[in-house]
């Protein structure tokens, strides 16, 4: 992760997740570089909503599923000043398809985030599949990044 960063340099603002257990715990990640916008979703409704967090432990608490997300003090941050999104999923393919949990959150997000924000799957090496079916509501990533 911190290699992609490296080649990344323009990105200031980041959207990134509270791991659940499956999922890559990106915390170590953020901490080692405080000079970007690190920003958490939380789930408003069927959407999700994204906030500025410094400091995740401090900041967070258990939202909706159980997830931590950004308290409720904390200020939005508009979809079109969010330069990359960093997402979770089960499941990854070779042509960007993303296997999420089904309830759709993060496509219907994507999908009304700019074209050009960078869009961008991370997982475990195992979580790569051959095909993850995808339909076409569903949002594709730009890379996928894994151990």
């Amino acid at each position: 992760m911190d290699d992609w960063l490296a080649g990344h340099a323009d990105l200031r603002v980041i959207a990134v997740f509270a791991a659940l257990p499956g999922e890559v715990d990106l915390a170590g990640f953020v901490a080692r570089h405080p000079g970007r916008c690190w920003v958490y979703p939380r789930v408003a409704g069927r959407s999700l909503t994204f906030h500025a967090v410094d400091d995740p432990i401090e900041q967070c608490v258990a939202g909706a599923f159980g997830i931590l997300e950004p308290a409720g003090q904390l200020a939005e941050i508009p979809l079109d000043r969010i330069d990359a999104f960093l997402c979770p999923g089960l499941a990854f393919d070779a042509c960007g398809g993303r296997l999420g949990r089904g309830l759709g959150y993060y496509d219907r997000m994507l999908a009304m985030a700019p074209r050009s924000t960078l869009k961008v799957g991370v997982c475990f090496s195992y979580q790569r599949v051959p095909d993850t079916f995808s339909e076409p509501h569903d949002i594709a990533m730009d890379s996928v990044i894994s151990d």
